[in-house]
């Protein structure tokens, strides 16, 4: 890894948890809070800086999981005067959940800021998706004709989509259908595969390969015989220029739509329709080196889908997650009494001792150590 990815995965990692984090600080300053700590990771602070305005001590702390903004009366150990306005437990509820719940808000404020200015200098996706060149196996005929990239436009001259339709200038209408099809309707016959490299039309006769399925990976595809080009596809889709509203509407219901696929994506997990794949700060490191090789923008739209998938996952109501400290807000709010502030510190301590070995046990697997 080249010093210039490295540094930017260093910098997308330290962007997520300081807008999360940030968003608790300037909230609970407007909110008359005191501010003790603003820490980016967790344990003492290796490099330390004290704001001669507010006394907040700004940290880089060694342990990478995360980051945490310290208000004054938040830990319960803490001996808080009941007549200190600047204290957490002194402020009206509703600041005190406003506070906690500008953490998420901010992550997804920041989805929303990035997707408006990479939808507005650089376009959106289009709707269409064409088939791409992912992965190309050994040992097929399509090895060392079809490269990785590549856009698969046309099969035997006929214009092929995966998702859509799409008209292009010179009047050709590309429509979705089956790549696996069109393949396996020629029996093992050679394939005319046309595909967009560097901006070129390229055709090559690639000779399909008999595979029978025996394994359960694809279960309609069990035992049957197959012929298969030996590529991975995945989908790729255009870059369309939108004007400065259109961007602007689209960002607003960027982290919607993400929403909604990170819950699907849980639903998936806990009905057992998907596996889960946990990744702790190793993986997520490693991923935005991997985007930004990619390119520019294919970074950018990690940081967008990690900023919403982190502003959700602080939201779920489990204890030592924001989400879990705005129940009992809540239940404050509603009932305008306030939880027992001793039985509130067993479960956040409880669910922060839980977390910290869920972590370790993600980073191991993330090291292979597991």
């Amino acid at each position: 890894m080249s010093a210039v990815y490295f540094v930017a995965a260093l910098f997308s990692v330290a962007f997520l948890i300081v807008v999360h984090e940030a968003g608790h600080y300037f909230i609970a300053r407007r909110c008359g809070m005191r501010v003790e700590r603003f820490s980016i990771g967790f344990g003492p602070g290796i490099f330390k800086r004290v704001s001669k305005k507010t006394g907040t001590t700004f940290q880089i702390a060694p342990i990478p999981f995360g980051g945490f903004v310290e208000i004054r009366g938040m830990n319960i150990a803490e001996d808080i005067d009941p007549d200190d306005v600047s204290a957490y437990p002194n402020r009206p509820a509703w600041q005190r959940f406003v506070t906690i719940f500008a953490g998420p808000a901010t992550n997804y404020v920041s989805a929303i800021v990035l997707a408006f200015g990479l939808y507005t200098c650089h376009g959106e996706p289009s709707s269409w998706r064409w088939y791409g060149v992912a992965k190309v196996e050994a040992n097929y005929d399509a090895h060392g004709k079809l490269e990785v990239s590549d856009r698969i436009i046309a099969v035997d001259g006929v214009p092929l989509l995966a998702k859509g339709t799409y008209q292009a200038k010179d009047g050709k209408v590309y429509r979705a259908d089956s790549l696996r099809g069109r393949v396996n309707a020629k029996k093992g016959a050679p394939v005319a595969i046309t595909v967009l490299r560097g901006g070129k039309e390229l055709t090559f006769n690639v000779r399909p390969k008999l595979v029978y399925f025996r394994t359960t990976e694809a279960w309609d595809d069990f035992g049957k015989p197959l012929f298969l080009l030996g590529i991975a596809p995945e989908p790729q889709a255009d870059n369309i220029n939108v004007g400065i509203v259109q961007a602007g509407m689209d960002a607003l219901w960027y982290p919607v739509v993400q929403t909604q696929a990170i819950g699907s994506m849980f639903y998936q997990i806990i009905t057992r329709e998907q596996e889960a794949d946990p990744g702790g700060p190793k993986r997520i490191f490693d991923e935005f080196a991997k985007a930004w090789q990619l390119g520019f923008v294919t970074g950018i739209e990690l940081l967008m889908v990690l900023s919403v998938y982190l502003g959700l996952f602080n939201l779920l109501p489990l204890p030592a997650l924001d989400g879990g400290r705005l129940v009992f807000l809540s239940y404050e709010l509603v009932t305008r009494r306030r939880a027992n502030p001793k039985i509130e510190a067993m479960v956040h301590m409880a669910g922060i001792m839980v977390l910290g070995v869920v972590m370790i046990l993600v980073t191991l697997h993330d090291f292979n150590l597991l």
